[in-house]
């Protein structure tokens, strides 16, 4: 079974929209390993229209210009691109197509297929549906030392989606690297239980 990754920059009080604006001065050799372990080793791309459109204008030019990130911007080229979309566009960037049928089923039956990682980068309902329906094995956040103060947020109002850690970093810019899964088992307990954990005064 194919594994199905999400990454995403997220400031301390949660808002994960526009992260252009304030994660840039956060972004060491630290941060760009861990994208790339995300991100840039995956076949498949599974992207919400709004990510796909940032992408498609940014990451060819970059790899024409042959920067420091072109070998990035190619493999992000080279991976098949899968655009989650009501629309069917023409899409200039190669390797790109729109994925057909409704978004848990078809992701589903492409987890099942043959192939290598699926990572997801930015597209927050994506990432939100996914989760909610079990199908997504790894959520990477990115969590930098910074509060926003407004914007959207990865996790809506009334929403309880048990996460269990799979690993943590810290970098030295004081970014937070968390690898979350689905936790299976929802916790209990209570007050009650909690008090006992108290630590006595000697």
């Amino acid at each position: 079974m194919r594994k199905i990754t999400a990454g995403l920059f997220m400031s301390l009080d949660g808002v994960i929209a526009d992260p252009q604006d304030w994660h840039f001065p956060y972004f060491d050799d630290a941060m760009g390993a861990a994208v790339d372990a995300q991100l840039g080793s995956a076949d498949t791309l599974l992207l919400g229209r709004v990510t796909y459109d940032s992408f498609a204008g940014a990451w060819p030019g970059r790899e024409a210009e042959g920067g420091p990130d072109a070998d990035f911007a190619k493999r992000l080229g080279d991976a098949r691109k899968l655009v989650v979309t009501h629309q069917n566009p023409n899409f200039s960037w190669r390797n790109s197509e729109r994925l057909d049928g409704e978004l848990t089923e078809a992701t589903s039956e492409l987890r099942q297929a043959e192939g290598g990682d699926i990572a997801i980068s930015g597209s927050v309902s994506v990432v939100r549906q996914l989760l909610a329906a079990g199908l997504l094995d790894e959520l990477h956040l990115l969590v930098h030392p910074i509060v926003v103060g407004k914007g959207e947020r990865l996790f809506e109002d009334g929403t309880t989606i048990p996460l269990r850690l799979l690993s943590s970093e810290t970098f030295e810019t004081g970014v937070l690297h968390l690898v979350y899964t689905k936790d299976d088992t929802t916790p209990t307990g209570s007050y009650e239980d909690a008090k006992l954990h108290f630590t006595k005064d000697e």
